[in-house]
């Protein structure tokens, strides 16, 4: 009987040794190479939809403290960083609200950015865009949050067709991406210029009308100017997405995204 509990005993302690190694593998890959994030709200559209799910490389721009979980990374500023580069697709710390955002970098430090009817200026220059065929979803409840899409054509029944314009912007270093407008004369329609200081960057939602940005500055509430140490990874491809309310509902999975490189 001895034998047995002893053995019983060896065993137990092998599982916790085991299942503790696994974790602190899984915490450096985490830190060190890749970390899941997925998408919660329809900012991003259509580059990223509600229920994609992706990898942040976290190799891209180095590391800083918000590198690791729970911004426990005993790191000042950065280490083994590089510049990220206008157009990219970030994931990066909210500097007031502690949360991780996924946003288009747009102003480099030094620029001037600013919102003129709509249209975006970089440095004193309007960005050029292509009109495309309208974006089309299905008006219904979204994502684990119950988001409800907005829609040009409103009010749309749902299930109806929701329209959105899209147009196709080119940045100054000819990175092309799609943005997406729901109504004319928006409140970050038109802005004041802003110039982004030193060590500090200028982020925006793809669809234009539906995202928290800085466009809105951190004194009202806003996400305002990004520090480099806030910077956690750039999104490069989405392994997974799902349309609908749980993981579950496998008839909503997305599998024309799977794998999709993010642009």
């Amino acid at each position: 009987m001895a034998e047995k509990a002893a053995k019983k005993k060896e065993g137990v302690w092998e599982t916790v040794k085991t299942i503790f190694w696994a974790l602190v593998i899984a915490g450096i890959f985490r830190t060190l190479f890749f970390q899941p994030f997925w998408i919660p709200s329809g900012s991003m559209k259509d580059t990223l939809l509600i229920g994609d799910f992706l990898f942040v490389n976290k190799m891209a721009y180095g590391y800083s403290q918000y590198s690791c979980p729970f911004a426990l990374c005993p790191i000042s500023g950065r280490i083994l960083g590089s510049e990220p580069e206008r157009g990219d697709v970030v994931v990066f710390r909210h500097p007031t609200q502690g949360v991780d955002f996924i946003k288009r970098l747009i102003g480099l430090p030094g620029d001037t950015i600013q919102m003129r009817g709509g249209r975006l200026w970089i440095n004193g220059e309007e960005v050029p865009v292509t009109q495309q065929e309208d974006f089309v979803e299905t008006k219904e409840v979204q994502g684990p949050q119950g988001l409800v899409p907005r829609c040009v054509n409103d009010p749309v029944a749902e299930g109806g067709a929701c329209h959105k314009q899209r147009f196709t912007e080119t940045l100054p270093n000819g990175v092309s991406h799609d943005i997406l407008n729901i109504v004319d004369g928006w409140v970050a329609d038109d802005t004041p210029t802003f110039t982004v200081p030193e060590g500090q960057y200028f982020f925006m939602g793809d669809n234009r009308d539906n995202s928290e940005d800085s466009r809105f500055p951190q004194e009202v509430g806003g996400l305002g100017f990004v520090p480099a140490e806030y910077l956690i990874g750039r999104a490069d491809r989405i392994m997974f997405s799902s349309a609908g309310r749980s993981l579950l509902y496998f008839w909503t999975w997305r599998g024309d995204r799977f794998f999709r490189a993010v642009d």
